[in-house]
């Protein structure tokens, strides 16, 4: 490989509390000064879970207990072309230190925003604080919201979107009104984020964590929409995840990977099509489309963020 290109493996190691732990590069490093994941490159030979093993073992003194693979990033920089193999360890042993004289803090999931990392750092902080689930809330009867809603939260679930496509039209802008004050309070209660699919005149709500954009209103910006807290977007083929990244999406859906009841006549992606397309963009996608909780292992296997579902989350 070119010594301009090296493939890295990173560790986002958690601990009982769900800190991140980060570590500040040295000063007379590529990107020195800003803080980082740990890791180190491969070396010959190596795969990307013996090399994170071997890495984390020198670098901090722990033992990798169990690691899985979380996202992969390809950044090019001025002078160099890194790919990131990023994986989460929530399960080792040992007590972390810098045995290479590199500050370490442990960090807050949400916090890690305010520190400064490199470019090709962002997606992977985008990855960290998304859940492996993400429930679309889509009902056919105004009497189906809120039963469902709480069905969702009593799963576990913290990521939603609010859909209601199916409603008929001239009940949406009553019901998404006195609906929104409900969920709002509900998933404050469950610590669950809320977002308004970009099709609903009330995607502005401040119940709203963010914004969901349609595939069609996605390719209608050039550009991220300002102060959206989140922005995800909807996305059926590789020129719709290309460019959800260009715009800087926080995360997207791909779908229908499988057949879905909701979409009949779609021609399925499978899991293969899905792990292509998804290796070649550097944001967080989940696979959407006959998804059901057994096959998260499934998706993350072949690159999912996780799965998204209309009625996996309802049982």
């Amino acid at each position: 490989m070119d010594k301009n290109h090296l493939q890295v493996a990173v560790g986002v190691i958690k601990n009982a509390a769900g800190q991140v732990l980060i570590a500040l590069r040295d000063e007379s490093l590529h990107q020195g000064g800003l803080w980082e994941f740990p890791g180190g490159k491969l070396e010959a030979g190596e795969t990307a879970e013996q090399a994170l093993v071997r890495e984390l073992q020198e670098e901090l003194a722990i033992t990798v207990n169990s690691a899985s693979p979380l996202i992969t990033i390809k950044h090019q920089y001025p002078d160099l072309a890194v790919q990131l193999l990023v994986f989460e360890v929530a399960d080792f042993s040992g007590v972390a230190q810098g045995n290479e004289g590199q500050p370490l803090q442990w960090v807050a999931v949400d916090a890690l925003m305010d520190y400064a990392f490199p470019a090709a750092n962002r997606p992977i902080i985008a990855a960290v604080r998304l859940p492996p689930f993400y429930a679309i809330l889509e009902v056919d009867d105004e009497a189906q919201l809120l039963g469902n809603l709480q069905k969702i939260l009593a799963n576990g679930v913290k990521l939603i979107q609010i859909r209601l496509k199916n409603l008929p039209i001239h009940d949406v802008e009553k019901v998404v009104e006195k609906f929104l004050k409900q969920a709002y309070l509900l998933c404050r209660q469950h610590d669950a984020c809320l977002l308004g699919n970009s099709a609903l005149a009330h995607s502005g709500h401040p119940a709203f964590h963010g914004i969901h954009l349609t595939s069609r209103d996605l390719l209608a910006l050039d550009k991220r929409p300002e102060n959206r807290r989140w922005l995800a977007a909807s996305c059926h083929n590789f020129e719709q995840l290309q460019h959800a990244e260009r715009i800087g999406v926080d995360f997207a859906v791909l779908a229908p990977v499988l057949p879905t009841p909701t979409h009949p006549n779609a021609a399925a992606l499978g899991w293969a099509q899905f792990a292509d397309w998804v290796a070649e963009v550097n944001i967080p996608v989940y696979a959407l489309g006959g998804m059901a909780l057994p096959l998260l292992k499934t998706a993350r296997g072949a690159g999912a963020q996780g799965i998204a579902s209309i009625r996996a989350f309802l049982a």
